[in-house]
């Protein structure tokens, strides 16, 4: 670590209106060969600056590529950084921070010498450099090396691939440039997904394919080379061939064997960086019951650890990951990892479960719209079982793939605000609870090839969880109907220990006491800030304001007008039924299937309220909500069936469809 200090006294500038002075902070908290990611925290030693631009030089030609929490521009060496709409204000001894990615050839000194609105920072500029590529990892100790993994993402749905190639579920091929820009997102390590069954060869020797061996250890050493743990495993082998274990299992065994045999081999000699994972959601086909598919997995585990330990080299010491079956956090499932990690008698081993959350919320099913009570209790006891039984032993635990299992088909499963509160706590009580966490991503939150986040705004929310609590709320939306005359609108503040500071617009701070109150945690955005910011109060979002707290990132809150939606008459088939949507300014939450008799229909029966994407979809953009092919398939031949559609202003609109044969009618009465 390289620390510049500079003088540590405050200069004030004595003008007609203010006094000025400032202390910068500059750090670099990690570095890659041509990229780097820096962190800039300024403090205002004088009188409350309200809008600020800080530049500064840099003294070997880098250049700024990415930026967040300011807009930055360079001209030459010359950097501007001039605030974000929500962080104008600076009071005095307030700070305010942003970071950017960057690129440098060369060397990568650190700037000196800073000025805020004109005005040099000579209050104390500090600069720190850690390079990540350099520093020791703690692997000596397995419970402080799980920490440094902190946070983790998931290279995902590509070496997993089952098909012929890593392109064959349609990411492009892994680049070193995709790596470095995940490791400037601030990812300490990373999950490589492996599938190895296609690419090995018949038994006895079950020999893994060498080019492709050689494809994964490239991947993995540009990993290794850019400062991440790694972990490698074998994955969706897991229930393409490991499942038939309870019908083979001399036979799956040998093959398992025979590649982690060739897998130690080739990482033999690997920096001590690199983790081993035995099996992804181990698994088990018409076994005999829990107490053999416990044995199964014990002997798989086994296994892997004997066949990694005698290979020798760096494998001798190299912290190895254990998953319990279905990577489950049940208790049950806790207990039986317990057994064996007792048996090995191995301080090097990190225990592993996988989180997608309460399911009805997870994947938006049985009324599981809101990150509730329910949903946030689903969290806390898996987490406090794994913390009990393992973390709180000295057993260091991973979370190796995290998210909601409705991302696999698109973000927008789940509605914005509610995953924002998801991913705000999941981040916290991971801290709380001493556990690493890896961000499960196949392509869908960061482009393999735009090195963008497909959400800012949720990356955002899971970057900031990771060090600290951010202030939400009971919602995102607040709806006025367009039909009646605009009320006074109140939500709920979840502080989550913050302190709450106010309510913006744009770059313009809205009057307390007169655009807003807030008593105790309910904030109230009264009627005329309302009409005033809604304008001619066109169908849809009129404003975004967001609400600022002592930490964290802000909270939006759309000021939404909408009316009731309104549906038409349609025909159609099984396969291919729309119904025409006005949407007017309304969003669909969720939707209900009922026949005459109050019997529940289609799929999931057991509950009126179906799966949202798998049964039903709106698209705003076409005015449609379609009704599956899904649906349909579990829909009685010839029966009406009521559909009851909820929007999230509260609008419930009920609707009837008839199949008949692979012809449906729907109507609105």
């Amino acid at each position: 670590m390289a620390t510049l200090l500079a003088g540590m006294g405050v200069v004030a500038v004595t003008n007609a209106e203010a006094a000025a002075g400032c202390k910068v902070v500059y750090s670099v908290p990690s570095q890659w060969q041509g990229g780097f990611t820096g962190n800039v925290a300024v403090t205002n030693l004088g009188d409350p600056v309200s809008g600020w631009r800080l530049t500064w030089a840099f003294p070997s030609g880098q250049t700024v590529t990415q930026a967040w929490n300011a807009t930055v521009t360079t001209s030459g060496s010359q950097v501007t950084a001039t605030n974000a709409s929500y962080n104008a204000n600076i009071a005095t001894n307030g700070t305010v921070s942003f970071g950017f990615n960057g690129s440098w050839t060369g060397s990568n000194t650190a700037p000196t010498s800073f000025a805020l609105n004109g005005v040099t920072c000579t209050g104390g500029t500090a600069t720190t450099t850690t390079t990540t590529t350099t520093t020791p990892p703690p692997t000596d100790d397995a419970m402080a090396a799980t920490a440094a993994m902190q946070p983790g993402w998931n290279l995902g749905n590509s070496l997993d691939a089952t098909g012929s190639d890593e392109t064959s579920w349609g990411n492009p091929r892994v680049t070193a440039a995709l790596l470095d820009n995940i490791r400037a997102q601030g990812f300490n390590s990373i999950r490589i997904p492996v599938t190895w069954g296609q690419h090995q060869g018949p038994a006895p020797g079950y020999t893994i394919d060498p080019a492709y061996m050689a494809r994964v250890k490239e991947v993995v050493d540009w990993a290794l080379a850019d400062g991440f743990y790694v972990m490698v495993n074998i994955h969706h082998d897991s229930w393409q061939w490991i499942a038939n274990m309870p019908a083979d299992r001399a036979g799956v065994l040998a093959r398992y064997n025979a590649a982690w045999t060739q897998i130690a081999t080739t990482f033999r000699d690997s920096s001590p960086k690199l983790v081993l994972e035995s099996v992804n959601e181990p698994q088990f086909s018409n076994s005999s019951g829990a107490a053999q598919n416990a044995e199964l997995l014990h002997e798989l585990n086994t296994s892997f650890h004997g066949i990694v330990r005698r290979s020798g080299g760096a494998n001798a010491t190299r912290l190895l990951v254990l998953p319990t079956l279905h990577t489950s956090a049940d208790q049950a499932r806790i207990d039986e990892l317990t057994t064996t990690l007792t048996a090995l008698k191995d301080p090097r081993i990190i225990a592993t479960v996988h989180f997608y959350g309460y399911w009805p919320f997870s994947v938006n099913v049985a009324g599981g719209t809101r990150f509730d009570a329910v949903a946030q209790k689903d969290l806390t006891d898996s987490f406090d079982r794994v913390h009990d039984s393992l973390v709180a032993k000295g057993i260091p635990v991973i979370i190796g793939e995290y998210g909601l299992l409705g991302f696999d088909r698109h973000t927008g499963t789940i509605q914005q605000g509610e995953k924002l509160k998801f991913f705000e706590f999941l981040g916290h009580y991971a801290r709380a609870k001493k556990i690493t966490t890896m961000l499960w991503d196949n392509g869908q939150h960061f482009g393999r090839t735009s090195f963008q986040w497909s959400d800012p705004e949720l990356f955002a929310q899971i970057k900031s969880s990771w060090t600290t609590r951010s202030g939400t709320a009971s919602s995102d939306q607040v709806f006025s109907a367009r039909s009646s005359a605009i009320t006074d609108k109140s939500l709920t503040l979840n502080l989550n220990g913050t302190s709450f500071l106010g309510l913006r617009h744009g770059t313009t701070d809205l009057v307390r006491g007169t655009d807003y109150t807030v008593t105790g945690d309910q904030l109230t955005i009264t009627a005329s800030a309302i009409t005033r910011l809604s304008g001619s109060r066109a169908y849809g979002t009129n404003a975004t304001l967001s609400a600022r707290f002592s930490q964290g990132v802000p909270w939006r809150i759309n000021l939404i007008t909408h009316d009731t939606p309104v549906l038409q008459n349609a025909t159609g088939t099984t396969s291919a039924f729309a119904i025409p949507t006005a949407f007017r300014g309304d969003q669909l939450a969720t939707m209900e299937a009922k026949y005459a008799d109050g019997s529940n229909a289609g799929p999931h029966n057991w509950t009126s309220y179906k799966e949202f994407d798998r049964a039903f979809a709106p698209n705003y953009t076409t005015n449609v909500t379609t009704l599956t092919s899904d649906f349909f398939a579990e829909v009685a031949d010839g029966a009406r069936v009521t559909l009851t559609f909820h929007y999230w202003s509260g609008a419930k609109v009920t609707y009837h469809v008839t199949r008949t044969g692979t012809s449906v009618t729907g109507t609105t009465s």
